[in-house]
Parts: C-alpha cells; sequence; structure tokens
C-alpha cells in the first residue's frame, strides 16, 4: 500500500520556492529577434517573485504569456501545461526563452508543481486520460476528482483541477485562467489561491487580464507593456480603471463609442 503523501501546512518558505528569474542575457545571441526584442523581455535582468502570489499583466502581444511559459518551462514544467511528468506536444509553439531563465531558488525545494494555461486545457485534459488508461498504471484521475475534465464544463474542470489536484508544498503557474472562468468563478479562484498560500505552503504565479483575479491581496503585480515591464499597485492597472471607470458610468462610455442612439430604445 503506498504511503499517503503528507499534507503541507501553513505559508510557504519566508523567500519561497522560487526566489527570482534572472535572464542569462550574456547567452542570448540577439536582443533584435523574438522572443528577446519584445520590450518586457530585452530590458530584463531579474524578476524578483512574492512568496505566495506574483502576477503579471499586460495588453495582448506584451509578452506575458511568452514570459509566464519560460518561467514554467525553466522549473521543469511542460510548455503546454500539466506537470512535471507530462511530456505531450500537440503542436511546437513554445519559445526558447526558458532556456535562458536561470532559476534561483529559496531554501527549501518544492514538493509538487503544475502548470495550467486557459488555452490548452483541453489538452492537459486529454493527457490525464491517457495516462489513466494505460495498462497497469496507476488511477490519476482520482488525483482530479475522479471524474474525467472532458465530462465537465470549461470553468468546472478548471476548479475542479485546483481543488483536487493542486495538494499544496507547490509553486503553481497559471496563463489567462479567466478564459475558463465566469466573474463567479474568478472569486471562487480567489479563495482557492488564498487556500493554497496561506494554508497549505505554495506559492502562485500567473499572467491575467481579469481585475477581479488582479485584486487578490498583496500579490506583487508585474506590469509588461511596450515601455518594458514594472511593479505597480492593484489601483494602478488599466484594467482596474477602465472596468472601475465603465461600471460607474456605462452610458457615458457606450456615447464615446458612438452606440449613444442605443440607450434611447
Amino acid at each position: 500500500m503506498a504511503k499517503k503523501r503528507r499534507e503541507p501546512s501553513g505559508p510557504p518558505p519566508e523567500k519561497g520556492y522560487v526566489r527570482r528569474f534572472e535572464l542569462r542575457r550574456d547567452k542570448v545571441g540577439s536582443f533584435d529577434a523574438y522572443p528577446f526584442a519584445i520590450p518586457a523581455i530585452r530590458d530584463l535582468e531579474a524578476i524578483e517573485l512574492d512568496r505566495h502570489v506574483t502576477i503579471f499583466v499586460g495588453e495582448n502581444g506584451s509578452g506575458k504569456s511568452t514570459l509566464i511559459e519560460a518561467m514554467a518551462v525553466a522549473v521543469g514544467l511542460n510548455p503546454e501545461g500539466g506537470t512535471k511528468n507530462f511530456n505531450f506536444e500537440t503542436r511546437q509553439s513554445h519559445s526558447v526563452l526558458g532556456e535562458y531563465l536561470q532559476v534561483v531558488r529559496g531554501a527549501h525545494r518544492e514538493q509538487d508543481a503544475f502548470f495550467l494555461r486557459g488555452e490548452s486545457l483541453y489538452n492537459v485534459a486529454s493527457q490525464i486520460d491517457v495516462l489513466d488508461e494505460e495498462p497497469g498504471g496507476a488511477a490519476i484521475i482520482e488525483s482530479y476528482g475522479g471524474r474525467s475534465l472532458h465530462k465537465q464544463s470549461h470553468g468546472e474542470s478548471f476548479l475542479a483541477l485546483m481543488k483536487h489536484r493542486l495538494g499544496g508544498g507547490g509553486i503553481y503557474i497559471f496563463d489567462e485562467p479567466e478564459s475558463a472562468l465566469s466573474p463567479s468563478r474568478q472569486i471562487a479562484m480567489l479563495s482557492i489561491m488564498h487556500s493554497l498560500t496561506t494554508a497549505r505552503a505554495s506559492q502562485i504565479v500567473l499572467a491575467t487580464h481579469s481585475p477581479i483575479l488582479l485584486a487578490y491581496p498583496g500579490a506583487r503585480i508585474y506590469h509588461l507593456s511596450e515601455d518594458g515591464m514594472r511593479e505597480i499597485e492593484y489601483e494602478e492597472t488599466e484594467h482596474f480603471q477602465t472596468t472601475k471607470a465603465f461600471l460607474a458610468d456605462p452610458g457615458a462610455f457606450l456615447f464615446r463609442l458612438g452606440m449613444g442612439d442605443l440607450l434611447t430604445r
């Protein structure tokens, strides 16, 4: 009988499992080529991580997904998602950036790790089913709630994975998870994140457009733009400011968009 893994408890180590990622600039052949030409990457020296939650935000094309994928690869995770034991590849689309990131670790090593991209959850679910059906293999589906993720909605499967598979004591990396989640489920994700980081000794890194996920208290937030990358406060993000202004006066926004005639219907 297999020994049951001890449930991690308490917050992650003081410095986190991963303290920072450093770009090995001396190994880069040219900063005029992708992905090193991306402004947020071109001037990058190192990225300090919060021991609880670190968030990357920016417009499409700013490089946040490229960076988050590279971080996952640098810690030994599959670029399309999953654990360190997942090695499937449906298409070769990831950049080489992960090969140039040096991982600076804290004093403690993570017991677990998982990378999940909103856009590739289907592929991860398929790989779980394949591994679960292998003759003589362990029934890994039990670690994901005991029900195929393909038999649940996108949002249900994402939350099932977070609740059942992420056991704690690990580093968990998410790329735009809000694509699978309604606003109410994004709030549920905040609760799960809180449990993982404060009670189950985990460290979380994510890229998002969601003003809800950005609101995680105390998170270290990096903004990626044409001017590079800088650390900012939640209220400084365009996502917060735009959402707040829109909800305060939707009619004014619609009027500026030339949709004022719809307001009189």
